[in-house]
């Protein structure tokens, strides 16, 4: 599978219109299926007629699907992609939009919602706010720290204090400030200790490696959404 998945990959991870019908499927099946259970709503009233619905799912399903080919981890899939689609794609898409009546409102923000849902492996280079948590063991002997750890964190704009950004939180939340990145020392006692922060994951990288010579992180790492 993953063999397949790499040659898809290497041809520059163009739209497939496998998907795009798949996502599309599933998002009118679980519209309706949403909407059935809501007498008083009306698709052809809230669309302002079917055809205007048959088009918002389709733009979508495609509005997701150029977004995936930007930002999905397709090589670290473990199902394929198209059939995933089918058979998920429109419950996360009700549920991240609120209800079947707002097709309308969906947007890149969205995507990512989505994708969360979905818990789809996302690039961390691709200009996402992604939440980042990785470790590595101290190749340095007789070190005070056992592991390095980075991961990503938020300022409250309202407060001195700062919190992890996890793949649980709401990545546009406009009490926070941009995701950052902290490194920590971990050591015998298995317990964090702040060391810097720098902008960048790489810069991170950097410092630790300045800390602990040879130590090895994984330079794209990715995360799966809750």
């Amino acid at each position: 599978m993953r063999a397949l998945w790499k040659e898809m990959s290497d041809q520059s991870q163009q739209p497939d219109s496998a998907a795009v019908f798949g996502a599309a499927v599933s998002l009118w099946q679980a519209v309706k299926k949403h909407a059935a259970t809501t007498p008083t709503l009306n698709l052809s009233e809230c669309y302002n007629g079917g055809d205007e619905f048959m088009r918002q799912v389709m733009r979508v399903a495609t509005e997701f699907e150029l977004w995936s080919c930007q930002h999905v981890f397709f090589e670290e899939l473990d199902d394929v992609w198209p059939y995933l689609l089918e058979d998920r794609f429109g419950e996360a898409c009700v549920s991240v939009l609120g209800g079947p009546e707002t097709l309308l409102d969906f947007d890149t923000r969205n995507c990512l919602r989505v994708a969360h849902k979905l818990r789809l492996p996302l690039r961390t280079n691709s200009g996402l706010p992604v939440a980042i948590d990785v470790t590595a063991e101290n190749p340095v002997a007789g070190a005070a720290f056992r592991k390095f750890r980075i991961q990503t964190v938020r300022d409250s704009l309202e407060d001195d204090f700062v919190e992890a950004f996890t793949t649980d939180d709401e990545p546009f939340d406009e009490e926070l400030g941009a995701p950052y990145f902290g490194l920590y020392g971990i050591g015998d006692d298995d317990l964090l200790e702040h060391i810097a922060d720098r902008a960048t994951y790489s810069a991170a990288i950097e410092l630790a490696g300045k800390l602990a010579p040879g130590i090895v992180f994984k330079t794209h790492p990715f995360f799966r959404g809750r």
